[in-house]
């Protein structure tokens, strides 16, 4: 009896030790991101082949732009330092296939948050950087001031966008036609726009002002007043690893209550000795936050120490866009952190999934 006794006893240990196996299996394989990071030594933070404001290489090979630098702020609060980056440039077309095949541990490359990308690549957007729209420039010499007289044009389009899709919709909604030429770069689309290929050059409206600024003669060219889609950008990850996830959602999140609270890399160590309960919660002066993320109660101060506040970093370089030579009526209209106003309306089509 005490044989037969003991058998549900064994097979209940055994189911016990089972499922503590498979939570502690679990945890390893949530961390799993992290884990690797941290025995590489480095942030593989997949970025623009060289987009003005965003993410681009100077001649010193340094890496400046909104999507460089929040790369830069995973690193400081993982490494408390802002250097372990490795900058991997991709292209429109390879950006979300390397961040499948883990080639990068994020995409931080001016990439828009839609529904397919999450339910069909299996990807997770962390949230908004930065609220675009997409916009059309032409030659200041064909004297045109509105898309809806562009109907006929040959348009110069990266593939492996939104943009296609946008740029079908909008003159398909607006009874014209149009012939795309499309490009796998950037780069490409604009030489080929400057070297008469095509009539119109499209991309999201924040990249035009600075292709604008790389052509000959910027002036000569004029972006039009019509935002045809809304186009919310941020940083993107896998959906296999929650706690990456998390850490990646909350550094956003965090830079953008720094801002808020009028924290910078200059009044860090004033804002440490703040007696306000949400500055010491940000901050690590109160509870573990970080800690549950598997970082430390500090990783918000290492990332605005480091980095400093997101938002308030971009209105200098869309100053410095405007004065470059950027006639006021070509300038969408901007919000208070400088990011373009995309209307809602007839011209501005329902977003894409």
């Amino acid at each position: 009896m005490s044989g037969l006794a003991s058998r549900p006893a064994v097979r209940a240990f055994a189911l016990l030790w089972a499922l503590v196996a498979s939570l502690a299996s679990g945890e390893r394989a949530s961390a799993q991101t992290l884990n690797a990071v941290k025995e590489r030594g480095t942030v593989a933070c997949g970025v623009s082949q060289g987009v003005v404001g965003f993410s681009i290489k100077s001649e010193a090979g340094e890496w400046s732009g909104i999507d460089a630098d929040f790369c830069r702020a995973l690193a400081a609060a993982i490494f408390n330092d802002a250097t372990k980056v490795t900058f991997v440039p991709l292209s429109a077309d390879e950006r979300f296939r390397a961040l499948q095949s883990k080639q990068i541990d994020l995409l931080s490359r001016n990439s828009s948050w839609t529904m397919s990308r999450e339910t069909e690549l299996g990807l997770a957007f962390a949230g908004v950087n930065f609220y675009d729209g997409q916009g059309l420039m032409v030659r200041r010499a064909r004297n045109i001031s509105s898309a809806l007289e562009l109907g006929g044009s040959k348009v110069c389009v990266q593939t492996g966008t939104t943009t296609e899709l946008n740029l079908r919709d909008y003159f398909q909604a607006n009874g014209m036609a149009y012939e795309a030429v499309p490009l796998t770069t950037a780069d490409e689309a604009l030489k080929a726009y400057e070297a008469g290929r095509c009539d119109v050059r499209t991309a999201d409206a924040s990249a035009l002002h600075g292709e604008r600024l790389k052509t000959s003669a910027p002036n000569d060219h004029d972006i039009l007043p019509e935002i045809i889609s809304k186009e919310p950008l941020g940083p993107v990850v896998r959906q296999d690893d929650f706690q990456w996830f998390n850490i990646v959602k909350w550094t956003n999140f965090a830079m953008l209550d720094a801002e808020e609270a009028g924290i910078t890399s200059q009044t860090i160590d004033e804002a440490l000795k703040s007696p306000k309960p949400e500055v010491r919660r940000l901050l690590g002066e109160e509870g573990n936050f970080g800690e549950q993320m598997g970082l430390t109660r500090d990783w918000v101060a290492r990332v605005i120490r480091h980095v400093g506040e997101l938002r308030r970093k971009l209105r200098p370089q869309r100053r410095r866009q405007i004065e470059a030579g950027h006639p006021a009526r070509d300038q969408p209209a901007l919000d208070q952190w400088g990011h373009p106003v995309c209307p809602a309306g007839p011209l501005s089509p329902a977003r894409r999934p």
